[in-house]
């Protein structure tokens, strides 16, 4: 058995009147062509669409060899007269994406099924529907709800609850105790529920301070493959509904991520940070403990935060700071150079002009 969802094409060939309408948009403009895919630009033959994203992509357009393009209505005013290729106008390319990629790959479903190695411990609750991979281990009191999918050597702890339709993939852990929603995905390596990083300086050593605490992802979250997130130490982690977490991402203990966020990789938020709704933050970017990141937030990559964030602000840098400022500071590093060449050209004016100048130096003993 497979622990992995997969998508098969399901249409070998389409019209482009049939994508229009399944994006719910405006005629096609030109022929309504027959066609066999979707592709990037660079790659795409006479048989394929090809979106075009923005302004950037009009140069890679002209050249490409698609069969058909997909364009925003920006980029459908900027395309020069010659060009006659079919395409669909849609108010977002990536979304239209989404869509198409569904369509002609949609997920197929997995055939219920529990595997001869898995390991079931006592006073497990099992929904219907469920498929649990070779090798995995749930342990006692465990509630797995309908539709679960547990991949190969996962581990849930003790405790822990899995809601309806959520997918673990090979080798997640869910630590004992958490609790995940419905229609979340946990990716391959995924640690939820983790001992947080807690301890005191006792007597000439570092002494554990119990997490005692709860993790709690709620529906619709997917985090991404190698993601740690710990438990809460006498409170609780949250993540908050909807919030797609990339891989390789450090949440610390008592984290409140709200709905909705998205956070690329390699993020590390320390414990007790307030992250509002609808943040997002770019790869690589830090946020310091028991700090707030009002909501709409975003936070460029690499980006290091010591400091609360207000609500819809835009923060680059480190120590982070509003974008407008970054922008102006990296602009004034950048004439450091010719103003410190201008300063010594100056100061050698100046010397030349004035014949004492090399005795003070001398006496004062500079160089």
């Amino acid at each position: 058995m497979s622990s992995f969802p997969s998508r098969a094409r399901v249409r070998e060939t389409f019209r482009l009147s049939q994508v229009a309408d399944l994006l719910e948009v405006q005629p096609i403009v030109g022929d309504d062509v027959e066609l066999q895919g979707l592709a990037p630009l660079k790659v795409a033959s006479p048989s394929e669409l090809a979106p075009v994203g923005g302004r950037a992509y009009l140069a890679p357009a002209a050249e490409s060899l698609a069969g058909a393009l997909l364009v925003t209505s920006v980029v459908q005013e900027l395309l020069p007269e010659d060009e006659a290729r079919p395409r669909i106008v849609v108010p977002d390319v990536h979304r239209a994406m989404a869509r198409i990629l569904d369509w002609l790959h949609p997920l197929g479903n997995l055939k219920p099924e529990i595997h001869p190695t898995a390991v079931l411990g006592s006073g497990v609750e099992l929904g219907e529907g469920l498929r649990i991979g070779p090798y995995a281990v749930i342990e006692d009191a465990v509630r797995l709800e309908a539709g679960v999918s547990v991949g190969a050597h996962c581990v849930v702890g003790e405790g822990a609850s899995i809601g309806e339709n959520s997918t673990l993939l090979p080798q997640v852990v869910v630590y004992p105790r958490t609790v995940v929603g419905r229609g979340v995905t946990l990716h391959s390596g995924a640690r939820v529920g983790v001992d947080g990083f807690g301890y005191v300086f006792e007597d000439g050593a570092h002494r554990k301070v119990p997490q005692v605490g709860l993790c709690r992802i709620e529906d619709d979250v997917e985090i991404g493959s190698n993601t740690t997130v710990d438990r809460g130490s006498i409170g609780e982690t949250r993540i908050g509904e909807g919030t797609k977490l990339d891989n390789l991402i450090q949440i610390g203990h008592n984290v409140q991520i709200g709905p909705t966020s998205v956070l690329a990789a390699q993020v590390g938020i320390a414990g007790s940070s307030e992250i509002g709704a609808g943040v997002v933050m770019g790869g690589q970017a830090g946020i310091g403990g028991h700090l707030r990141i009002g909501a709409r937030a975003q936070i460029a990559g690499q980006a290091g935060v010591i400091g609360d964030i207000a609500e819809g602000e835009t923060v680059m840098g480190f120590p982070a700071r509003p974008r407008r400022e970054f922008l102006r500071n990296a602009a004034a590093q950048g004439k450091i150079p010719e103003a410190l060449r201008r300063l010594r050209t100056l100061e050698r004016t100046l010397e030349a002009g004035n014949p004492d100048t090399e005795k003070d130096r001398r006496e004062s003993g500079s160089s």
